[in-house]
Order: structure tokens, then sequence, then C-alpha cells
């Protein structure tokens, strides 16, 4: 039956990515356009992420940073969407998560899934696939997702390990039913706009906000 899900799952990921990419082009193409023309720099950006069974690919983003980001003020940390780095179209990119579609074609050649644990990259939290806790390595068993349990379980709200229990629970209860509530409950999380930085002043990293830090740029 898992064999059977997972082939369905791949039917799925290649038909949607396809058909979603040619529904959504004209939005793909103003985005596009739009950063190009409020800031200097590629539209994209691309990233070496951690996916299935710990291997590494590049995971391709819109940019929404200014270029060298991480080499001016407050380095990786990016501590609110006020963070002067983070451009105009930027800053509705992150809120929306609108960043992400490109990854649409990280799905159609089979590095990533629509749904599934989101790939960290490869120096944290932990540096290397190797370092992590044998618990853990078994939420590289499946193609890492453009959204997850986690996301729309916790998101900013816990540490990488605690996110990671929910990305074990994903691959423990995997079937095609659960990836149809996730990508549903994805969508209302896109409309919600949940902010994807942390509250509490006293903390500086947790899931959501560890990938904006050193992923999105």
């Amino acid at each position: 039956m898992r064999v059977l899900n997972l082939t369905i799952k791949r039917i799925i990921d290649l038909l949607g990515s396809l058909i979603g990419m040619i529904i959504i082009s004209p939005i793909l193409i103003l985005i596009a356009i739009s950063i190009k023309l409020t800031s200097k720099g590629p539209v994209f950006f691309k990233q070496e992420r951690l996916g299935e069974n710990g291997k590494v690919f590049k995971i391709l983003k819109y940019r929404t940073m200014v270029v060298n980001a991480e080499k001016i003020g407050d380095g990786l940390k990016v501590k609110s969407d006020n963070d002067s780095r983070i451009t105009k179209v930027g800053k509705f990119l992150r809120a929306t998560s609108l960043d992400e579609l490109p990854q649409l074609c990280n799905v159609i050649i089979g590095q990533m899934s629509l749904v599934g644990p989101r790939p960290p990259v490869p120096y944290h939290p932990y540096k290397g696939f190797q370092n992590y806790p044998d618990w853990s390595k078994k939420r590289f068993n499946m193609k890492p997702g453009i959204t997850g349990l986690s996301q729309v379980t916790v998101r900013a709200s816990v540490s990488w390990d605690e996110r990671m229990v929910y990305d074990v629970k994903y691959i423990d209860d995997f079937n095609i039913w659960l990836d149809i509530k996730v990508l549903l409950k994805t969508v209302l999380k896109v409309f919600m706009r949940d902010s994807i930085y942390l509250q509490s002043p006293n903390e500086t990293a947790t899931a959501k906000q560890q990938e904006n830090n050193e992923g999105k740029r």
C-alpha cells in the first residue's frame, strides 16, 4: 500500500506542478519582473539543501533580500520583516510564502515533493546529514517538500528538534490523504499570513525563522 501511495504521490507531484505552473505563469512572470525592477541582482536565489537520503541539491527560490545580505547588518540573522535588507517585494513574498513557488521546478525534476519535510541547509541545525540524531534521520527517507506537516502544525513556534518530531510523524503516517490535508491547510495558512518570525525577544531562531535567516535572499 505504501508503494502505491508513493506512486500516486509522484503522479500528483508531476501533474500538480506542471498544471500549477501553467495556471499561475502570469503570477510567476509578474513576480520576476517586480523583483528585477525594484532591486539589483538576480531574480532567483539558489542554495544547497539536504534532500532525500541526505543528498545535497540546490533549492530554487525568488530572491527576497539584497545581494550579499549575509555580509550586511546582522549577517545570517533576520529578526523581523522590518530588516532593511529585505526588499519591498521580498517582504510581501515572505509574508505570503510566494517566494517558494520556483520550487515547483525542483518538484518536476524529482528533487522535491509538494508535501514533505522541509529541506535544511547542510550546516544547520546539524553539520551534515551524518551528524543528525539517529531518530531524526528518518525524516530524510522521503523527498523534502515545499510544504509539510510541521509547517501547517507548529511553523515558527518550536525549535528544529521539536519540528523534526512532526517530520518523522509525517514519514510514519504518510498516505495520500495526509498530503491532501497538508496542502489544504497550507492554502489556509497562506491566506492567514501568519508571522514567520518569533514574537519572543529572547529567542533568535526556530524552524521557519532559521530557514529565512539562512535560506531566503
